[in-house]
């Protein structure tokens, strides 16, 4: 078994106290960038831990919003990643990367919505909501990917997801980081 970690963050200002690696489409994630210490819990042989952190900032007067700007970005967090300490095979390996791609797809979904959204004065309301909206459909949809490939052990389904997530992210390229 497989597990996966989702970090969120929300702030108004980015701002990385820890490593980070910020999802890039040329990017590969290596078994030598699972930094963290391995914490094995049934048949698990790797976590990865990815997130979305966004920020925001307003103009606004007392009646209204004049204008606003904001930054989402899919992260994978070396120091909360890990594998055990033997060789793993590759189709582990690009399991644990799909959960970043994944990460990385509603993080597109999460520029989308609020691209497409008209903001009114309560705007922090309004992208709370957003915000823990594509947080819980994150989490979902990482369950059910590890359940459906049985974290990585069913080589179809495997390839089943590799290709929807790929599409999916190609759908949303106008949205990419």
């Amino acid at each position: 078994m497989y597990k996966f970690f989702i970090l969120t963050f929300f702030t108004c200002f980015l701002v990385q106290e820890e490593q980070t690696i910020t999802w890039q489409e040329d990017l590969k994630l290596e078994w030598n960038d699972f930094k963290g210490e391995p914490k094995p819990v049934g048949d698990a042989v790797a976590t990865t831990a990815s997130g979305i952190s966004f920020g925001y900032s307003t103009t606004k007067t007392s009646s209204r919003l004049v204008d606003y700007s904001f930054s989402i970005i899919a992260h994978f967090y070396p120091e909360k990643s890990w594998s055990i300490n033997e060789p793993l095979s590759n189709i582990v390996l690009t399991h644990e990367r799909l959960h970043f791609d994944i990460t990385e797809l509603y993080a597109r979904k999460f520029r989308q919505r609020v691209s497409n959204t008209t903001f009114t004065n309560a705007i922090n309301n309004e992208m709370e909501h957003i915000h823990n909206a594509i947080n819980v459909e994150l989490g979902e949809i990482q369950k059910k990917y590890d359940a459906e490939t049985n974290h990585s052990q069913n080589i179809e389904k495997q390839l089943v997801w590799q290709k929807l997530i790929a599409i999916e992210l190609n759908k949303l390229s106008n949205y990419g980081s």
